[in-house]
């Protein structure tokens, strides 16, 4: 519910503080005071566009801000909740900004959020009911809203359907997919099966890459490495001077020193031991001597395999490792060439398998439907006949079609016939402004107790075009709407503003060369010489006697009004 609207600098309004009750509230004066631009501004507040040709004239931004009470099972508090806001006073205080150079600054209870946000939020908070508006509820998203709001079953079908539709829509979009690439796997498979082959026929290790290029870079190096290991074969052990044979002699040396002095045991047995750890190292040498190869014809055998692992490198991946690995994938995308037929096969019957259990739900999401559209039409159909069209008929018609769509497999119309032997067409088609409003009325009036409904509707001038006994029809329509949901609605009619709960005046005047707009609440006499003026133009005895009658006998109506909850 909307409990507090703050208005500056918004088109005329330099500074408006607006305090809104339960029930009806009403908003009257004179064309041109600012009534519906504060409807504006409140639409403002809850997400619409604002340009700077709002913002009052020589003022650099307008703020617009509203409180609302809000419940802990509205559908405003679960989107709070979703964005971790905080709503714990059960206020939602929503203030909005924007300056002449297109700045926006919004901020809900405290935390700064996008215009999608507020849009979001606001759509469950305000339902504003105008020209747009009325024309937003021929659209057939609107006309399935309507129906599927009315029935839980519905809605719990709607659910189990739509998680099928987007089964079947995903295994249809994989189907197109795969039989598009069909004509391309012949080309591919054959590419593929070579590419398989070129990989296979190499052999590939991992690691061989490393130890080859160690390989190489040995043998490039062969003749150095020969001159080096047989200078140290020869320093070693194999010419007359080396140097295990002048060990040799030093232990002789030692060995007869020994006979007649053991100080020199310890340095004697040091010496056996680096004997022994020389005559392995000259061991290894000569082994390594021994063992290598350096053959040209080798290293160019060696050259030509790492010539393979390069051009393989090029192309399939920077290591061996890399290699192997696409030659895994080609290997599955073989497979899976080979096997596209059967892939295909197993799809389709998947496909028709969804396809059933689709096309099984849409079945008894129309039935649902149809049956809810039923009821619906003549509910609303008497309503209609209610607000001044007795000879009117009106159906929501619900017809099945072969294609599913994210709502089913029907399409929803509302028909329309204003008079007497005229045939019923399309809503769109055939209906005037001010029809359209009635009707708009009528459904609004049926569809006002649901839990799922904005707690706020905004009825802006409605009464266009209206008079007599239709608009005294109205007004118990906008008066039954107000027991169960808040209304704020503007009027140039006596007949409906002798309804409210709570009755706003709005007026404007010049301060300094400046339109000055005024908002004031009405009660006792004043709210009596204003339904004066609206029902007669003039304040008479006579028509202050009028208006105190029309609001005593709007009293009594409102009074025998079944409260909806």
């Amino acid at each position: 519910m909307l409990k507090n609207l703050s208005v500056q600098n918004f088109a005329l309004i330099e500074n408006a503080e607006l305090e809104f009750g339960e029930g009806l509230n009403i908003l009257t004066g004179e064309t041109g005071a600012g009534k519906s631009i504060l409807i504006d501004a409140l639409g403002a507040v809850l997400g619409s566009r604002i340009t700077s040709s709002q913002i009052r004239a020589g003022c650099e931004n307008l703020r617009v801000e509203a409180v609302f009470f809000l419940s802990k099972n509205s559908a405003a508090h679960k989107i709070l909740s979703e964005l971790e806001i905080d709503d714990e006073e059960e206020n939602l205080i929503i203030t909005r900004k924007f300056s002449r150079a297109g700045k926006s600054f919004i901020v809900v209870n405290g935390s700064h959020v996008t215009l999608s946000t507020l849009k979001k939020i606001g759509a469950t908070l305000v339902d504003i009911h105008g020209q747009n508006e009325n024309l937003a509820l021929l659209r057939e998203e609107s006309i399935y809203n309507l129906i599927d709001s009315t029935d839980e079953k519905i809605s719990a079908v709607k659910t189990e359907y739509q998680k099928l539709f987007r089964s079947w829509s995903s295994q249809v979009r994989i189907l197109e997919e795969k039989r598009q690439k069909k004509s391309d796997n012949e080309q591919k498979l054959d590419m593929l099966k070579w590419q398989e082959q070129e990989i296979s026929q190499a052999d590939l290790k991992i690691g061989e890459d490393e130890e080859l290029e160690n390989e190489i870079k040995k043998l490039s190096h062969a003749e150095k490495i020969s001159e080096n290991i047989s200078a140290a074969c020869n320093l070693l052990g194999d010419s007359d001077f080396d140097i295990l044979t002048a060990l040799a002699k030093v232990e002789k040396n030692l060995d007869e020193v020994l006979k007649f002095d053991d100080k020199l045991n310890s340095a004697r047995k040091l010496l056996e031991d680096a004997e022994i750890s020389l005559r392995e190292v000259y061991d290894d040498v000569r082994n390594y001597a021994d063992e290598t190869e350096f053959s040209p014809e080798l290293l160019d055998s060696l050259h030509a395999r790492m010539d393979v692992i390069f051009k393989l490198k090029k192309k399939y991946g920077d290591s061996v490792e890399k290699i192997l690995e696409r030659l895994e994938n080609i290997r599955t995308e073989i497979f899976e060439i080979e096997n596209f037929d059967s892939d295909l096969e197993t799809l389709q019957k998947l496909i028709e398998k969804l396809e059933g259990q689709t096309k099984k739900r849409a079945e008894n999401l129309f039935k649902l439907r149809q049956n809810s559209a039923e009821n619906l039409s003549a509910e609303i159909e008497k309503e209609i006949q209610r607000l001044g069209m007795e000879k009117a008929k009106f159906k929501i018609e619900v017809q099945t079609v072969e294609k599913f769509s994210a709502n089913g497999s029907d399409k929803a119309d509302m028909i329309f016939s204003a008079n007497v032997g005229e045939e019923m067409q399309s809503l769109s088609k055939v209906v005037s402004g001010g029809e359209l409003s009635r009707v708009a009325l009528a459904i609004k009036t049926i569809s006002a107790g649901r839990e799922d409904s904005a707690s706020t509707m905004v009825f802006d001038e409605i009464d266009t075009g209206l008079g007599g006994t239709t608009a005294k029809v109205v007004a118990e329509c906008i008066a039954k709407v107000s027991r169960s949901k808040q209304v704020l609605c503007v009027t140039h009619l006596a007949q409906i503003a002798c309804m409210a709960d709570t009755h706003l005046h709005i007026s404007k005047s010049d301060d300094d060369e400046r339109t000055v707009t005024e908002i004031k609440i009405l009660e006792n006499t004043d709210r009596v010489k204003e339904i004066s003026r609206m029902a007669s133009g003039e304040e008479t005895s006579a028509s202050i006697k009028n208006a105190a009658t029309m609001i005593s006998s709007a009293q009594k109506i409102k009074n025998s009004i079944k409260i909806r909850k």
